[in-house]
């Protein structure tokens, strides 16, 4: 894998980690940060090695949001003009959670220690989020004046209205329990690397591309009324019979062996 200065990437047997790696700060969310994360996941669709991607933070902490010293910078910029530039960090981080929230591969978070702001979005945007007993999950902005405008739409995906709602006006924390209950986390673990692995496995035994077929036409179902994904959800169910992994997954089935995509 290529070198980072503000994450860590390990590709082994289909699985990407991406680690953040700024254990001094929290691993504060920089723009550096999320220009890196964006590439690696970039080349992780590209590469065609990668199936799933898991998201973890250094030093026990999974992310304490934004880096302040982004904004300070970009408050500094407003008098040169042009664009912008507190507008453009915004928009970055905006556009790393769309790309993680819309790839065909499976994503993975596993928070420990505080996953604030921006690392509260990216929990979110994950396919399955991993939580340690002591994890704690904040959405602070309002408390501090500000607005997560940006996480806003995807809290509302994993959440709905009201817990959103309810999130947004008690500026607040929730534990890794409540985590779990009310859907931001979808398992709390003692030991978070062997509930990863039994995550990674079950993933594994999925068939990448329907997989990935299977994302894309839950975003599809989300924004339309059933009766209008009828021809679409058919459409989509016969490309897959009839494609390699289609045919691969039913030989496999009947002669009672694992298809060709599962690990030895």
């Amino acid at each position: 894998m290529p070198g980072y200065a503000t994450i860590i990437a390990d590709e082994r047997d289909g699985v990407l980690t991406l680690t953040l790696n700024r254990p001094a700060v929290k691993n504060a969310m920089s723009l550096d940060m999320v220009d890196e994360l964006r590439r690696a996941l970039s080349d992780a669709e590209a590469g065609g090695t990668v199936r799933v991607v898991v998201v973890r933070g250094a030093g026990g902490t999974f992310c304490a949001g934004g880096d302040i010293s982004d904004m300070a910078k970009a408050r500094g910029a407003e008098a040169r003009g042009g664009p912008d530039p507190i507008a453009e960090v915004s928009r970055a981080f905006g556009a790393l959670c769309v790309a993680f929230s819309r790839t065909g591969l499976a994503v993975v978070a596993v928070v420990e220690g505080s996953a604030m702001g921006g690392g509260l979005g990216l929990a979110c945007v994950s396919d399955v989020t991993i939580a340690a007993p002591g994890a704690r999950f904040g959405l602070p902005e309002t408390s501090l004046g500000v607005v997560p405008a940006q996480i806003a739409p995807f809290l509302l995906e994993r959440l709905g209205m009201s817990q959103t709602r309810r999130l947004a006006v008690i500026g607040g924390f929730v534990d890794a329990a409540e985590a779990l209950k009310i859907g931001l986390a979808h398992e709390v673990a003692e030991d978070v690397d062997a509930a990863l692995a039994a995550t990674l496995t079950r993933i594994l035994k999925c068939a990448p591309r329907a997989l990935a077929a299977t994302k894309a036409v839950v975003r599809e179902a989300r924004l339309l009324p059933s009766d209008a994904m009828v021809d679409r959800a058919a459409e989509v169910f016969a490309a897959a019979v009839r494609s390699a992994e289609g045919t691969e997954g039913t030989m496999a089935f009947l002669q009672k062996r694992k298809a060709g995509w599962v690990p030895k």
